[in-house]
C-alpha cells in the first residue's frame, strides 16, 4: 500500500490575453490546450525552482507560420517579452498554486531583433525534479503557440547546492542543500537498506548525493556498497576528509576509517561523529542521506545540533514492538523541529501461490501515520533479492532498476524531493542581537511578527545542568550573578530547534526556540512595534 497525495490533474491555467500585464495567479487545476495532464504525471509535479546556472540543457522548438493565415506581430522587444511572460504564467506550480513567472523562475529571457525567436532559462532548485521533462515540454508549447514565434529555445538548469544557514554552518556542510535523516530508533528493521537505496534513487533522478553512516558501533555501509577505494583519505593541506565514492554517490563511514567497529564511550563517539560529518569535504550536494544509528541518545542529539536536518524518513516493521520504539524517535524529531515526511514499513508481506501473506501482522506503519500525522506511507515486501543486495554490495535499485522494489523507492524519492522543496520554502525562527537597542530579536516563523528579549532575562533563565541542579531542580545561578548590562558575544543556530549563545564569561547557552517563546509569554514582552524590551 502507498498513501500518496496527488497533485491537481493539470498544471496549466487558462491562457491569458497577449500583451497584458500578468494578472493574479490562475486557479490551480486549469486545462491545457491539449486537455488535462494525466494524473500520474500531475501528481509528481512540484515546485523545483530558483537561482544560478548548473547542469543546464537546451531544447529547441521551431515551427513555420501557417500558410494563408496572417500571423499576429509585436512591435517592440518589451512587448514581445510581456507576451512570452503572459504565456508562461499559464504554468502553475501545483504545490504552491503560483505561476512560475510570479515566482521568478524565468531567467535570461531574450528576443532576437527580428522578433520571431525566443530563448529563456527555467531554473530548478534541484536537478531531481521528478517531471522536469514535462515542465520543459509545456514551457516550449505555450511559447511556441504565440502567433509571432517561429523558434523557441528553453534551457533547463538548477541552482548550486546551498543550505538555509550557509554561513553559520561548519565548512564541510556549507554546500549541502538538504540533509535527510533515515531513522528507526530500533535495530534490525532495514533502516540501512532504506537509506542506501533512497540515496541511489535520488542519484538516479539526477541529484548529487552523499551518504553518511552515523553508526560507529556497527557501520553497515562497507557491506552494502562496494567502492574501489575502501579507506578514507585526509587532504594534507586542508586537513579535510575526502569521502570515498561508489557509482557517483559520495560516502563516509567509520567502517572506511580502517577501524572496523568502535569500542568507546558515548562522549568519544559524539566527537567522532562530529568530526567525520563536519570535516569531510562533501563538495556540492543536493541531498546528504544520514543513516542514523538505533536509539535516541547522544549521537542523535549531536547530529541534530551540528547539522540542520531538513527532514526525516522513519523506518519500521509491522510488529507492535517496532512501533513503540519508532514512536519515541518521532517524538524526538518533533521536539528537535525536524519534520518527518514519510514512513517506510519494511518486511510487510510476501506473495506466493497468487496470494499475499502478512506473516508479522499489519498496521504498524498505518498507526505511525495516523497517530503522528506523517503524510506518506510506503510498504516494502519480504524479498530475497532485497535482502541479498545488502550483502553483495550492489543496492537493489541499481541491480534491478525496473523492479517493484525500485518503483517503491522511486515514489519515496519523489516524496522526499517534493517535501524538501516545501520545507525550504518555510521561514525558520531567526534569532539575532540588535546592539542599537541592546535586545535579542526573535522572528516568529510564518509571520511578520517578532518580539524582543532582554539579554539578562535569557541568561538568567538558562535551564542547563550548569544553571539548574538536575536532581533537585534548585537554581544554581542567582539573579545577581548576571549583570543587567550583559550582552551576547555570538548567536548561532543549532540545528532547527535552538540557538547557541556565547556570553562574555565564556558560558555557552543552548536556548531552544520554544523556551524563548515561553519567556516572551511569561514576562508579557511587548512586540517589536513598541520601544520597550522584555526584562527580568
Amino acid at each position: 500500500m502507498q498513501t500518496f497525495h496527488a497533485a491537481p490533474a493539470s498544471f496549466l491555467a487558462p491562457p491569458a490575453p497577449h500583451l497584458l500585464p500578468p494578472v493574479a495567479p490562475a486557479l490551480r487545476g486549469g486545462l491545457s490546450a491539449k486537455g488535462p495532464v494525466p494524473p500520474a504525471v500531475a501528481s509528481r509535479l512540484r515546485a523545483c525552482f530558483p537561482s544560478s546556472r548548473r547542469g543546464s540543457r537546451r531544447r529547441r522548438c521551431s515551427r513555420a507560420a501557417s500558410s494563408g493565415v496572417a500571423a499576429a506581430t509585436v512591435t517592440t522587444v518589451d512587448d514581445a517579452k510581456k507576451d512570452v511572460l503572459v504565456a508562461l504564467s499559464q504554468i502553475i506550480d501545483p504545490d504552491f498554486g503560483t505561476d512560475i513567472v510570479s515566482c521568478g523562475f524565468i531567467k535570461d529571457l531574450e528576443i532576437n531583433e527580428a522578433l520571431d525567436e525566443v530563448s529563456f532559462r527555467l531554473e530548478l532548485t534541484t536537478p531531481a525534479c521528478p517531471i522536469k521533462d514535462e515542465f520543459e515540454q509545456k514551457a516550449n508549447e505555450v511559447v511556441a503557440a504565440l502567433p509571432w514565434v517561429k523558434k523557441v529555445e528553453v534551457t533547463m538548469s538548477a541552482q548550486p547546492a546551498q543550505p538555509v544557514y550557509g554561513g553559520e554552518l561548519p565548512e564541510g556542510l556549507q554546500k549541502i542543500s538538504n540533509i535527510i535523516a533515515v531513522s528507526s530508533c530500533k535495530g534490525g528493521v532495514g533502516k540501512s537498506t532504506v537509506a542506501v537505496n533512497l540515496a541511489y534513487t535520488l542519484a538516479g533522478m539526477g541529484a548529487r548525493v552523499g551518504i553518511f553512516d552515523a553508526d560507529v558501533f556497527g557501520p553497515s555501509l562497507p557491506t552494502m556498497v562496494s567502492p574501489e577505494n575502501r579507506l578514507l583519505v585526509m587532504n594534507p593541506e586542508s586537513r579535510s576528509i575526502l569521502p570515498t565514492e561508489y557509482l557517483g554517490v559520495k560516502m563516509v563511514s567509520f567502517g572506511f576509517a580502517g577501524q572496523g567497529r568502535a569500542i568507546m564511550r558515548g562522549p568519544m563517539v559524539s566527537g567522532v561523529i562530529n568530526q567525520l560529518l563536519t570535516t569531510t569535504d562533501w563538495g556540492e550536494l543536493d541531498y546528504l542521506v544520514i543513516d542514523m544509528p538505533p536509539g535516541t541518545g547522544d549521537i542523535h542529539l549531536t547530529l541534530c545540533q551540528v547539522a540542520p536536518l531538513t527532514a526525516a524518513v522513519i523506518v519500521t516493521t509491522p510488529q507492535k514492538l517496532a512501533f513503540i520504539d519508532v514512536a519515541k524517535g518521532v517524538r524526538m524529531f518533533s521536539k528537535l523541529k525536524v519534520p518527518c515526511v514519510a514512513v517506510v514499513e519494511n518486511m510487510c508481506y510476501f506473495d506466493a501461490d497468487g496470494k499475499r501473506y502478512y506473516p508479522f501482522g499489519q498496521g504498524s506503519g498505518t498507526q505511525v501515520v495516523e497517530q503522528f500525522g506523517i503524510p506518506h506511507l510506503f510498504d516494502l515486501p519480504i524479498r530475497p533479492t532485497l535482502s541479498a543486495s545488502g550483502d553483495t554490495g550492489i543496492p537493489e535499485v541499481v541491480a534491478d532498476p525496473q523492479g517493484d522494489v525500485a518503483k517503491t523507492f522511486q515514489n519515496l524519492g519523489v516524496c522526499v524531493v517534493q517535501q524538501c522543496a516545501k520545507i525550504r520554502q518555510q521561514v525558520s525562527t531567526a534569532v539575532s542581537y540588535d546592539r542599537s537597542i541592546r535586545a535579542i530579536r526573535v522572528k516568529v516563523p510564518d509571520s511578520d511578527e517578532e518580539f524582543l528579549l532582554h539579554p539578562a532575562t535569557v541568561r538568567r533563565n538558562d535551564r542547563s545542568a550548569q544553571s539548574v541542579d538536575e536532581w533537585t531542580g534548585e537554581q544554581k545561578i542567582q539573579y545577581g550573578d548576571v549583570p543587567d548590562d550583559i550582552e551576547p558575544e555570538e548567536i548561532r543556530p543549532m540545528g532547527n530547534y535552538a540557538v547557541s549563545i556565547t556570553w562574555p564569561d565564556g558560558f555557552s547557552q543552548i536556548a531552544p526556540y520554544d523556551q524563548l517563546e515561553m519567556l516572551e509569554r511569561l514576562v508579557d514582552a511587548p512586540r517589536a512595534a513598541t520601544p520597550s524590551v522584555a526584562s527580568s
